[in-house]
Protein backbone atom coordinates (compact mmCIF):
# COMPACT_ATOMS: atom_id res chain seq x y z
CA UNK A 1 0.00 0.00 0.00
CA UNK A 2 1.41 3.98 -0.20
CA UNK A 3 1.88 6.91 2.26
CA UNK A 4 -0.75 9.51 2.58
CA UNK A 5 -0.68 12.77 4.08
CA UNK A 6 -2.40 13.46 7.61
CA UNK A 7 -6.20 13.69 7.68
CA UNK A 8 -8.43 15.80 10.25
CA UNK A 9 -10.79 12.45 11.02
CA UNK A 10 -10.10 11.41 14.23
CA UNK A 11 -7.23 9.05 14.84
CA UNK A 12 -7.45 5.08 14.86
CA UNK A 13 -4.89 3.70 17.92
CA UNK A 14 -3.70 0.36 17.90
CA UNK A 15 -4.02 -1.56 21.26
CA UNK A 16 -1.09 -1.55 23.84
CA UNK A 17 1.03 -3.16 25.76
CA UNK A 18 -2.06 -4.66 28.35
CA UNK A 19 -4.69 -4.50 25.59
CA UNK A 20 -6.06 -7.03 24.08
CA UNK A 21 -4.15 -8.03 20.86
CA UNK A 22 -1.06 -6.56 22.52
CA UNK A 23 1.96 -6.27 22.68
CA UNK A 24 1.33 -3.71 20.19
CA UNK A 25 4.46 -3.21 18.80
CA UNK A 26 6.00 -6.93 18.17
CA UNK A 27 1.69 -8.16 17.75
CA UNK A 28 2.00 -6.06 14.74
CA UNK A 29 5.03 -6.76 13.35
CA UNK A 30 4.51 -10.38 13.80
CA UNK A 31 1.70 -9.94 11.98
CA UNK A 32 3.47 -8.60 9.04
CA UNK A 33 5.57 -11.61 8.72
CA UNK A 34 2.90 -13.88 8.94
CA UNK A 35 0.57 -12.55 6.34
CA UNK A 36 3.60 -12.87 4.30
CA UNK A 37 3.83 -16.25 4.68
CA UNK A 38 2.16 -19.48 4.00
CA UNK A 39 -0.62 -20.29 6.56
CA UNK A 40 -0.99 -23.26 7.97
CA UNK A 41 -3.87 -23.95 10.98
CA UNK A 42 -1.83 -22.73 13.73
CA UNK A 43 -0.23 -19.72 12.14
CA UNK A 44 -3.64 -18.44 10.91
CA UNK A 45 -4.90 -19.40 14.29
CA UNK A 46 -2.22 -16.76 15.27
CA UNK A 47 -3.27 -14.31 12.69
CA UNK A 48 -6.86 -14.38 13.94
CA UNK A 49 -5.92 -13.72 17.28
CA UNK A 50 -3.93 -10.35 16.46
CA UNK A 51 -6.93 -9.33 14.43
CA UNK A 52 -9.63 -9.70 16.85
CA UNK A 53 -7.51 -7.33 19.59
CA UNK A 54 -6.99 -5.35 16.88
CA UNK A 55 -9.02 -4.29 13.52
CA UNK A 56 -12.32 -6.06 15.13
CA UNK A 57 -12.62 -3.31 17.60
CA UNK A 58 -11.36 -0.84 14.92
CA UNK A 59 -14.27 -1.82 12.49
CA UNK A 60 -16.68 -1.49 15.21
CA UNK A 61 -16.11 1.38 16.46
CA UNK A 62 -15.77 3.64 13.05
CA UNK A 63 -19.38 1.90 12.32
CA UNK A 64 -21.01 3.00 15.91
CA UNK A 65 -19.43 6.44 15.06
CA UNK A 66 -20.75 6.83 11.15
CA UNK A 67 -23.82 8.48 10.25
CA UNK A 68 -26.27 7.00 7.99
CA UNK A 69 -25.30 6.22 3.94
CA UNK A 70 -28.54 5.55 2.31
CA UNK A 71 -27.38 5.11 -1.30
CA UNK A 72 -24.35 5.33 -3.85
CA UNK A 73 -24.61 8.72 -4.25
CA UNK A 74 -24.74 9.44 -0.61
CA UNK A 75 -21.24 7.50 -0.37
CA UNK A 76 -20.18 9.73 -2.88
CA UNK A 77 -21.18 12.88 -1.00
CA UNK A 78 -19.28 11.62 1.70
CA UNK A 79 -16.23 10.56 0.59
CA UNK A 80 -15.92 14.00 -1.20
CA UNK A 81 -16.72 15.37 2.02
CA UNK A 82 -13.74 13.83 3.80
CA UNK A 83 -11.07 14.55 0.45
CA UNK A 84 -11.84 18.06 1.03
CA UNK A 85 -11.03 18.01 4.58
CA UNK A 86 -7.66 16.32 3.96
CA UNK A 87 -6.21 19.11 1.36
CA UNK A 88 -6.30 21.55 4.01
CA UNK A 89 -2.58 21.86 4.76
CA UNK A 90 -1.24 19.81 8.17
CA UNK A 91 1.32 20.71 9.73
CA UNK A 92 2.77 17.48 8.55
CA UNK A 93 3.04 17.44 5.15
CA UNK A 94 3.78 21.31 4.85
CA UNK A 95 7.26 20.36 7.02
CA UNK A 96 7.72 17.69 4.87
CA UNK A 97 7.46 19.50 2.13
CA UNK A 98 8.78 22.77 2.70
CA UNK A 99 11.67 22.64 6.00
CA UNK A 100 12.58 18.91 6.03
CA UNK A 101 16.39 18.26 5.91
CA UNK A 102 17.68 15.75 3.72
CA UNK A 103 17.80 13.08 6.33
CA UNK A 104 14.50 13.56 7.88
CA UNK A 105 12.94 12.99 4.53
CA UNK A 106 15.46 10.10 4.59
CA UNK A 107 14.00 9.22 7.47
CA UNK A 108 10.47 8.80 6.43
CA UNK A 109 11.17 7.42 2.87
CA UNK A 110 12.82 4.60 5.51
CA UNK A 111 9.25 4.29 7.27
CA UNK A 112 7.10 3.57 4.20
CA UNK A 113 9.91 1.32 2.49
CA UNK A 114 7.58 -1.72 3.09
CA UNK A 115 4.61 0.15 1.77
CA UNK A 116 6.48 1.17 -1.68
CA UNK A 117 8.81 -2.21 -1.83
CA UNK A 118 5.48 -4.55 -1.53
CA UNK A 119 2.91 -2.35 -3.10
CA UNK A 120 -0.34 -3.68 -4.58
CA UNK A 121 1.00 -7.29 -3.44
CA UNK A 122 -1.87 -7.62 -0.84
CA UNK A 123 -4.84 -6.70 -2.73
CA UNK A 124 -4.62 -9.42 -5.35
CA UNK A 125 -6.76 -11.74 -2.76
CA UNK A 126 -10.00 -9.57 -3.04
CA UNK A 127 -10.04 -10.50 -7.02
CA UNK A 128 -11.85 -13.50 -6.88
CA UNK A 129 -14.65 -12.29 -4.35
CA UNK A 130 -15.81 -9.77 -7.03
CA UNK A 131 -18.11 -9.64 -9.84
CA UNK A 132 -16.42 -9.99 -13.39
CA UNK A 133 -16.91 -6.27 -14.32
CA UNK A 134 -15.95 -5.22 -10.75
CA UNK A 135 -12.72 -7.61 -11.53
CA UNK A 136 -11.76 -5.39 -14.63
CA UNK A 137 -12.03 -2.31 -12.97
CA UNK A 138 -9.74 -3.53 -9.78
CA UNK A 139 -7.15 -5.89 -12.26
CA UNK A 140 -6.65 -2.62 -14.34
CA UNK A 141 -5.58 -0.60 -11.08
CA UNK A 142 -3.21 -3.44 -10.43
CA UNK A 143 -1.70 -3.35 -14.15
CA UNK A 144 -0.47 0.01 -14.01
CA UNK A 145 0.84 -0.68 -9.95
CA UNK A 146 2.81 -3.37 -11.63
CA UNK A 147 4.28 -1.16 -14.60
CA UNK A 148 2.24 -2.90 -17.22
CA UNK A 149 4.52 -5.69 -16.98
CA UNK A 150 7.55 -3.07 -17.66
CA UNK A 151 9.87 -2.75 -14.51
CA UNK A 152 11.29 0.10 -15.02
CA UNK A 153 7.66 1.79 -14.53
CA UNK A 154 6.28 -0.82 -11.87
CA UNK A 155 5.61 1.52 -8.29
CA UNK A 156 7.58 -0.77 -6.56
CA UNK A 157 10.65 -0.18 -8.67
CA UNK A 158 10.65 3.36 -8.49
CA UNK A 159 10.72 3.34 -5.05
CA UNK A 160 14.11 0.86 -5.13
CA UNK A 161 15.61 3.89 -7.41
CA UNK A 162 14.45 5.90 -4.52
CA UNK A 163 16.24 3.87 -1.80
CA UNK A 164 19.16 3.77 -3.83
CA UNK A 165 19.32 7.42 -4.29
CA UNK A 166 19.38 7.87 -0.62
CA UNK A 167 21.81 5.41 0.46
CA UNK A 168 19.06 2.79 1.76
CA UNK A 169 18.87 -0.69 0.93
CA UNK A 170 16.43 -2.02 -1.19
CA UNK A 171 14.93 -5.24 -0.56
CA UNK A 172 11.70 -5.37 2.05
CA UNK A 173 13.68 -7.33 4.41
CA UNK A 174 16.03 -5.14 5.41
CA UNK A 175 12.93 -2.79 6.93
CA UNK A 176 11.13 -5.40 9.10
CA UNK A 177 12.81 -4.53 12.62
CA UNK A 178 12.96 -0.83 12.17
CA UNK A 179 9.13 -0.05 11.33
CA UNK A 180 6.69 1.37 13.20
CA UNK A 181 3.88 0.39 14.78
CA UNK A 182 1.68 2.48 13.29
CA UNK A 183 2.88 2.29 9.65
CA UNK A 184 2.60 -1.85 10.06
CA UNK A 185 -1.11 -1.51 11.00
CA UNK A 186 -1.91 0.29 7.82
CA UNK A 187 0.40 -2.05 5.94
CA UNK A 188 -1.85 -5.31 7.87
CA UNK A 189 -5.06 -3.40 7.07
CA UNK A 190 -5.11 -4.56 3.43
CA UNK A 191 -4.37 -8.46 4.45
CA UNK A 192 -7.63 -8.33 6.46
CA UNK A 193 -9.96 -6.59 3.89
CA UNK A 194 -8.81 -8.65 1.17
CA UNK A 195 -9.24 -12.22 2.51
CA UNK A 196 -10.52 -12.15 6.02
CA UNK A 197 -13.12 -9.71 5.91
CA UNK A 198 -16.68 -10.20 6.04
CA UNK A 199 -17.47 -7.98 3.25
CA UNK A 200 -15.92 -6.69 0.66
CA UNK A 201 -17.38 -3.67 0.42
CA UNK A 202 -14.74 -2.61 2.80
CA UNK A 203 -12.09 -3.37 0.40
CA UNK A 204 -13.75 -1.49 -2.29
CA UNK A 205 -14.39 1.56 0.18
CA UNK A 206 -10.77 1.73 1.59
CA UNK A 207 -8.93 1.65 -1.98
CA UNK A 208 -11.59 4.40 -3.51
CA UNK A 209 -10.51 6.07 -0.26
CA UNK A 210 -6.87 5.43 -0.86
CA UNK A 211 -7.06 6.09 -4.75
CA UNK A 212 -8.96 9.33 -4.80
CA UNK A 213 -6.90 10.89 -1.88
CA UNK A 214 -3.18 9.97 -3.26
CA UNK A 215 -2.74 12.69 -5.61
CA UNK A 216 -2.97 15.26 -3.39
CA UNK A 217 -1.83 13.19 -0.53
CA UNK A 218 2.03 13.17 -2.31
CA UNK A 219 2.08 16.73 -3.38
CA UNK A 220 4.25 17.05 -0.10
CA UNK A 221 6.44 14.17 -0.89
CA UNK A 222 6.86 15.91 -4.53
CA UNK A 223 7.49 18.96 -3.34
CA UNK A 224 10.16 17.92 -0.73
CA UNK A 225 12.16 16.07 -3.31
CA UNK A 226 11.77 19.29 -6.02
CA UNK A 227 12.95 21.44 -2.95
CA UNK A 228 15.74 18.68 -1.79
CA UNK A 229 17.06 17.96 -5.37
CA UNK A 230 16.21 14.11 -5.34
CA UNK A 231 16.45 12.68 -8.84
CA UNK A 232 13.90 9.85 -8.03
CA UNK A 233 11.15 11.58 -6.69
CA UNK A 234 9.18 9.76 -9.81
CA UNK A 235 7.51 7.74 -7.33
CA UNK A 236 5.51 10.63 -6.22
CA UNK A 237 5.14 12.03 -9.09
CA UNK A 238 3.56 8.95 -11.41
CA UNK A 239 1.47 8.59 -8.58
CA UNK A 240 -0.19 12.26 -8.76
CA UNK A 241 -0.81 11.20 -12.29
CA UNK A 242 -2.35 7.71 -12.32
CA UNK A 243 -4.23 7.66 -9.69
CA UNK A 244 -6.81 10.18 -10.67
CA UNK A 245 -7.42 7.30 -13.35
CA UNK A 246 -7.52 4.75 -10.91
CA UNK A 247 -10.20 7.00 -8.61
CA UNK A 248 -12.18 6.43 -11.99
CA UNK A 249 -11.76 2.88 -11.99
CA UNK A 250 -12.60 2.03 -8.39
CA UNK A 251 -15.73 4.33 -8.84
CA UNK A 252 -16.42 1.65 -11.43
CA UNK A 253 -15.63 -1.43 -9.57
CA UNK A 254 -17.99 -0.09 -7.08
CA UNK A 255 -20.69 0.50 -9.69
CA UNK A 256 -20.46 -2.65 -11.00
CA UNK A 257 -20.82 -4.37 -7.37
CA UNK A 258 -23.53 -3.15 -6.81
CA UNK A 259 -25.42 -4.01 -10.07
CA UNK A 260 -24.23 -7.38 -9.64
CA UNK A 261 -24.91 -8.25 -5.70
CA UNK A 262 -26.45 -5.09 -4.46
CA UNK A 263 -24.40 -2.78 -2.12
CA UNK A 264 -24.38 -2.39 1.89
CA UNK A 265 -22.66 2.09 1.20
CA UNK A 266 -22.42 2.35 4.69
CA UNK A 267 -19.35 -1.00 4.25
CA UNK A 268 -17.57 1.48 1.58
CA UNK A 269 -17.96 4.42 4.11
CA UNK A 270 -16.62 2.51 6.79
CA UNK A 271 -13.75 1.46 4.62
CA UNK A 272 -12.35 4.68 3.32
CA UNK A 273 -12.68 6.45 6.90
CA UNK A 274 -10.81 3.10 8.26
CA UNK A 275 -8.12 4.11 6.06
CA UNK A 276 -8.05 7.40 6.31
CA UNK A 277 -7.16 6.86 10.30
CA UNK A 278 -4.49 4.29 9.61
CA UNK A 279 -2.72 6.08 7.05
CA UNK A 280 -3.18 9.51 8.30
CA UNK A 281 -1.91 8.06 12.26
CA UNK A 282 1.12 6.54 10.39
CA UNK A 283 2.22 9.24 8.29
CA UNK A 284 2.10 12.09 11.09
CA UNK A 285 3.92 9.57 12.89
CA UNK A 286 6.53 8.93 10.63
CA UNK A 287 7.39 12.65 9.91
CA UNK A 288 6.96 13.31 14.17
CA UNK A 289 9.79 10.53 14.11
CA UNK A 290 11.69 11.84 11.86
CA UNK A 291 12.14 14.88 13.65
CA UNK A 292 13.01 13.49 16.92
CA UNK A 293 15.44 11.55 15.27
CA UNK A 294 17.44 13.20 12.19
CA UNK A 295 21.10 13.68 12.62
CA UNK A 296 22.56 10.36 13.68
CA UNK A 297 19.70 7.78 13.21
CA UNK A 298 20.32 7.61 9.17
CA UNK A 299 23.91 6.59 9.68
Amino acid sequence: MKAATTTTTDRIPGPRPGEAGADAESAHRELFRLNRSRLDSRLLARVEEIEKGWILPLIDSVEAAGEPVPDRAAWQRLLDGLLAEEREPSPAGTYLADEATREEFTLVVREFALDGLTEAQNFFPAVPRLPIKSQMAVMRVLIDEFGCGNLQQAHSQLYRLLLAELGLPTEPEHFVDTTADETFQFLNVFYWLTQRAPHVEYFLGALAYLEASIPDAFTYQARACERLGIAHGRYYTEHLHIDTFHMQEMQLAIKEYEAAHGLDPARLWTGARLLSGLIGGAFDAAVARARELAGGAVA
